[in-house]
């Protein structure tokens, strides 16, 4: 557990730094959201990817074996970095600054963090606990093989999930109309796309209560309604990296986004929660409600973005 926390602490970093310095490397012709979405889109669709590559090393290769691959992966990525990064990014902090300064003055930032903060938690309600617990249950016939069977149904679900989820984030400003339109339009953008995601678990809700979970159209049923539950997730998301750019002062772009990302994390410790609280209260039509009531709250805090100054 603590290498698990000490890897994730790592992989935060990482994430925060390489968005940060799309905001200084990204052309200046309106290209910052194009970049940004390529950045996130990928770096979460090769995480897909991961979840099959990981499996298969523990499967054909055992786990040390699969450990020390990984580690020779990450030798090659630091040695390239360390001789290839562009000097002089910003970022770094200055003695006179104060550690007080986390939290920023731009209430944009800090609005989109609480928007993002319940976009995540909406996501990780299901995610994490409800849906994969549901899944191996009515997948599974209760034998050791169809347990086992099960078990990688639903993992190989959750990675092509994900694999899918960043081809649209990748895919996000064509989706919404273009990389070059002003702040202001993508903001409204956001506004749009979180109200859409909010009936979506709702309706999935209802569809359990009415079917029942002997209905044997319901698997298929939850797994169109959450590939599309991705798809919309997936566009604000990718809306959100670009924002938090945009809104954040590059002399303190490091801090802005680590703030970002620490409400991003805080969502997603709520969602896992919530999760398992909300699944054992109620089944899945409580854990996808409550999935529906955090998604209603990140509309809300991003409705309260468009009427913040940045001062």
């Amino acid at each position: 557990m603590a290498v698990q926390g000490a890897s994730g602490v790592a992989k935060d970093l990482a994430k925060m730094s390489s968005k940060s310095a799309v905001k200084v490397l990204a052309p200046a012709d309106g290209g910052l959201f194009r970049w940004v979405a390529a950045l996130t889109g990928s770096k979460n669709a090769i995480k897909g990817v991961g979840f099959f590559l990981g499996a298969a090393l523990l499967a054909l290769a055992g786990f040390q074996a699969a450990v020390w691959a990984m580690a020779s992966v990450l030798a090659v990525i630091l040695l390239s970095v360390v001789l290839f990064m562009p000097p002089g990014l910003p970022g770094r902090m200055k003695g006179a600054d104060s550690w007080s300064g986390w939290r920023s003055t731009d209430q944009r930032v800090n609005r989109l963090s609480l928007a993002r903060m319940f976009l995540f938690g909406a996501r990780d309600v299901w995610f994490v606990v409800g849906i994969p617990i549901y899944f191996q249950a009515v997948l599974s016939d209760g034998t050791a093989e169809g347990r086992r069977a099960a078990f990688f149904l639903v993992g190989g679900f959750m990675a092509v999930w994900i694999i899918l989820y960043g081809g649209v984030q990748a895919a996000a400003p064509r989706i919404v109309g273009g990389s070059n339109r002003p702040d202001d339009a993508v903001t409204r953008d956001a506004i749009r796309w979180a109200g859409r995601l909010v009936p979506i678990p709702f309706a999935l809700a209802l569809a359990v209560l009415v079917a029942g979970d002997a209905a044997p159209w319901l698997t298929g049923l939850l797994v169109l309604g959450l590939l599309g539950f991705g798809y919309v997730f997936a566009i604000n998301s990718s809306v959100h990296s670009y924002l938090i750019l945009a809104f954040g002062q590059a002399e303190r772009i490091t801090r802005d986004v680590g703030f970002y990302y620490m409400a991003n994390a805080a969502g997603r410790l709520i969602g896992t929660l919530l999760s398992g609280i909300s699944y054992q209260l109620g089944g899945l039509p409580l854990c996808l409600s409550t999935a529906g009531i955090m998604a209603a709250a990140s509309w809300w805090a991003m409705t309260r973005v468009s009427h913040s100054s940045p001062e």
